[in-house]
Order: C-alpha cells, then sequence, then structure tokens
C-alpha cells in the first residue's frame, strides 16, 4: 500500500478481528504506530506484531463530558497530523457512523490544508440488523442514546423503528427508557443487541420497562426499538390530511377554505373545554384531536396556497418559545411567576419593536376581541397587573366590588344599568384573578352546575307527574335541595 502523510482515520470494524477490512489490515501492516479513540475494542488484540498502539482512554478517566473529552481528542489527532510521518488515528465501527471525532476531524483538517484519507470500516448497523435478522428499510432512526436520555421527548416518529446507540451501562439505560416512556408504555416490546457481530453476541427480547435491569449491558449495547403502530405520528397524521385534501380525496375537505373552517374551529375549541370541564380524559383525548385536525386542515391550505407550512408555524412558535423563556433555555435569572410575566412583556415589547410597531400596538391590543368576554376581561387585568396597574392588596378588590354592587343598586335607567352591571362582572372577574381562578372555567363550571341541578328537579317533577310551570319555587326547591345533597 502506497505510503500516505497527514491524518488516516482508520474504520476497526463492529468488533469481530475477522470483520476488519482488507484495506485496513493491509494498511495496519505497512505503519510503525497507531493511535486509538479507545483501546477497548476486541480486534486490537489482534493487530500486527510490532505495531506500536498509544490511545486516549486517559482522557475519558479525567472528564466526565463527552463533549470535552471529543474535543479534546480532535485537537491532539490535528496536532499529530502536522508531524511529517502523520498519524493514523483508528475508531471502533466506521469513521463517520456513531463517531463523533471522525466528521471533525475530517472538516478541520480540511480547512487547515492537512491531508485526511478515510479507510472505511463495517459499522455497527450491519451486525446488528444481522443479529436482529432485519431489515432497516424503509424507516429507521438512528438515535444516539445520550442525546435521548438528554431530551424530555423522543426527537424521531413512533411509527417508525428506531435503533439506539451507545447504550453502555444500566444509568444510560434508565435514562434512556424514562425519555421514551413519554410515548411508549412500560410494556411496549424491544430488543437489546449485545456485542453485535462478535463471538459475545446476545439479543434479549424485553419489555421497555426492562432495559436498565440487563446484566449483559455494555460497551457494544444497542437498543432496538420497534414502532409503536401506525396512525401514530404528527407525520402520518399530516399525510392524512394531505390525502383529504389531494384531487382524488374528500370532495367536502377539498372545498374548505380558512373562512369556511372558522367555525369548526370554534365549534372544535369549545367542544375541547367541554371535556376540560367534565374532568373527561376520553373525552378530552378524543376533542383535542378534533382540535388538532383543525390546526392541521388549516397548515395544509396555508401549504397549497403558498402562504405557510406546518414546518414554518411550528418553527416559529418553537422559537418564539425559545426567546421568550431565556430562564428556562438562556442564562436569565428571574423571581418566580411575577417575575416571569414582566420579562415576558418585556420581550414582547422588544418584539414589537424590532417589527416596528412599538408606536401603533398597545399591551392589550393581543388580547383578541373575539374572546369570550370573561376571559377577554381576565386577560386585560392580567396584562396591566404585568406593569403594575393593580391593587397593592386584595382588600381593594374587595371593596371595588362592593362599590360596584352599590353603583348597580342607585342605577336608574336601563343604560346605567347596563354599564353598571358591565363594571360589577369586570370587578368580579378581577376578584377571580387576584384568587387565582379562572374567570370563564368558574362561571362554565357553574352554568354545568346549574344544568345538571336542574334537569334533576324536572326529572322529579315528571316523577310525581307534576308540570314545573305548576309548581310554587317552594316546591321546586325541595327538588333542588335533593339535587344539592346528591352532589
Amino acid at each position: 500500500m502506497d505510503s500516505f502523510t497527514g491524518i488516516t482515520i482508520l474504520g476497526l470494524g463492529p468488533g469481530d478481528p475477522g470483520q476488519l477490512t482488507r484495506q485496513a489490515w493491509d494498511w495496519l501492516n505497512t505503519i510503525t504506530e497507531v493511535v486509538l479513540r479507545t483501546s477497548q475494542h476486541p480486534t486490537v488484540a489482534c493487530f500486527p506484531a510490532g505495531i506500536k498502539v498509544d490511545s486516549f482512554d486517559d482522557l475519558y478517566e479525567k472528564s466526565e463530558l463527552f463533549e470535552a473529552v471529543y474535543e479534546q481528542i480532535v485537537v491532539e489527532v490535528l496536532e499529530l497530523g502536522r508531524r511529517p510521518q502523520g498519524v493514523t488515528y483508528a475508531v471502533p465501527g466506521h469513521p463517520f457512523i456513531a463517531e463523533a471525532t471522525g466528521p471533525q476531524i475530517y472538516r478541520r483538517a480540511k480547512e487547515q490544508g492537512i491531508a485526511v484519507r478515510i479507510i472505511e470500516g463495517l459499522s455497527f448497523i450491519e451486525p446488528v440488523y444481522t443479529a436482529l435478522g432485519l431489515d432497516p428499510f424503509p424507516h429507521t432512526a438512528l438515535v444516539d442514546a445520550l442525546e435521548l436520555a438528554s431530551l424530555h421527548h423522543p426527537s424521531f416518529p413512533p411509527d417508525q423503528p428506531a435503533l439506539v446507540a451507545q447504550i453502555y451501562n444500566q444509568a444510560v439505560a434508565s435514562n434512556v427508557k424514562l425519555t421514551l416512556n413519554a410515548v411508549y408504555p412500560d410494556e411496549h416490546p424491544v430488543r437489546l443487541v449485545h456485542g453485535a457481530g462478535t463471538s459475545q453476541q446476545l439479543v434479549e427480547n424485553l419489555k421497555l420497562y426492562e432495559i436498565d435491569r440487563s446484566l449483559h449491558i455494555g460497551l457494544l449495547t444497542v437498543l432496538y426499538l420497534p414502532a409503536l403502530g401506525t396512525e401514530t405520528s404528527f407525520e402520518r397524521f399530516q399525510e392524512i390530511v394531505a390525502a383529504l385534501r389531494a384531487p382524488d380525496g374528500c370532495p367536502w375537505d377539498r372545498e374548505q377554505t380558512h373562512e369556511s373552517l372558522r367555525k369548526y374551529l370554534l365549534e372544535e375549541t369549545y367542544e375541547a373545554l367541554e371535556g376540560l370541564d367534565a374532568n373527561d380524559p376520553v373525552m378530552m383525548e378524543e376533542e383535542f384531536g378534533d382540535l388538532l385536525l383543525q390546526i392541521v386542515l388549516h397548515a395544509q391550505i396555508g401549504y397549497e396556497d403558498g402562504e405557510f407550512t406546518m414546518a414554518d408555524i411550528i418553527q416559529g412558535i418553537s422559537q418564539k418559545l425559545i426567546r421568550r423563556h431565556p430562564h428556562v433555555f438562556g442564562e436569565l435569572k428571574v423571581d418566580g411567576v411575577t417575575g416571569v410575566l414582566q420579562n415576558w412583556e418585556k420581550l414582547k415589547a422588544a418584539e414589537r419593536k424590532a417589527n416596528g410597531v412599538e408606536k401603533t400596538k398597545g399591551l392589550l391590543d393581543g388580547v383578541p376581541k373575539e374572546f369570550p368576554a370573561l376571559g377577554q376581561a381576565q386577560q386585560i387585568q392580567d396584562r396591566a397587573a404585568r406593569v403594575g396597574f393593580d391593587w397593592d392588596e386584595i382588600q381593594g378588590v374587595w371593596d371595588k366590588l362592593h362599590e360596584e354592587v352599590e353603583e348597580v343598586q342607585a342605577a336608574t335607567t336601563g343604560a346605567e344599568r347596563m354599564d353598571e352591571i358591565g363594571d360589577l362582572l369586570f370587578a368580579a372577574v378581577n376578584l377571580a384573578r387576584w384568587l387565582k381562578v379562572d374567570a370563564e372555567s368558574a362561571l362554565r363550571g357553574a352554568n354545568l352546575k346549574f344544568r345538571r341541578r336542574f334537569s334533576y328537579v324536572e326529572k322529579r317533577a315528571r316523577e310525581t307527574g307534576r308540570q314545573l310551570m305548576d309548581m310554587k319555587l317552594a316546591e321546586m326547591d325541595v327538588f333542588w335541595e335533593e339535587a344539592k345533597k346528591m352532589e
């Protein structure tokens, strides 16, 4: 094999020395030294006699952060590559598959004018799928266990299988399991593949909750996660909606527009609220799905009309959440909920200024006029309070409420009564806000309670052969009290 000056990045394969490529073996027989990312690889013991072997194992012992270790390895390999004799740097598997240092060294070497060559190796993927007896096509997510363990939610669609690499100890397995539990049930069947392609190869068929109990987890352990099921991903849902809107789709769905769907968005919102009011998880699940359908339909129409895509919607709201939560995604420190809300208003004001609308848009302009009156009132008061326009203590709220009751009593004309009743309701909403109660939800609950009790009164009247219009209030009140006791 020809000599080479610069950096040679060599793949050692998944573990079995017999899987080292002919090109890699020939190169190892022409050099006098090799530097390993880690010496903990079965192939190392079968290197040609006389070759000097160094490794970066000591760096792993000095730092708990893999990122720091990998960065130091990259810097040192680049420095070694500048030597007249260059360097051969060997890594497990393939230099560019599930290997953080290989691509970084390749990119930086190119930028710095250092010659770099790749001697490919068999990756861990091929022997893993041989062990599983499966084909990764047409869809498989390749996932890094350490990244997955740091998340709160899996970053891949659940209707596709996934291969999670670097499950190298029980702690990583446990953290991966916790993240997956956000989507997958404890009983979801999974497979742990240990030492794929080596004489110690083992495949365990487990339930998800059992993966951190395996006694065989080690440096060559991979988790295979089968798909959760069909129609479980957001992407698949978008495809269903797109099919409904396609030329050969549903005639009704095809003719809908943003405007024609407006009433359905409102209806589904109220039905979702009904599920919340009833505290009915089954109803909530269904109604949230119906509400999501409206959002995805609007996104599909936006795409077809060249207005926006679902990716635009998701990116926009994601960036807004990150931008408005520097205390979560940045370094800002805030003092409780009050501090969060005050900073929120500052950030929104800065956004308005950046968009050139600071002089035309007020603090309350963002409260939709289409909101139900109680909800609108509470949002108005919330926003005013964020900038300090509020009572110092709740006694001022009580006093204002009593004052408004007196003004209603003193009103003499219809116009005066309407005006004062509005003020009274506004003051009542402010009291709800101070007591940490959502006024709209409270009134909806009161409406539901009244309907429930009044239906009982009607039912008891029918049972006695009476009509409500023929009964006195005192008689109906007896049934009303019965309904209250039943609750």
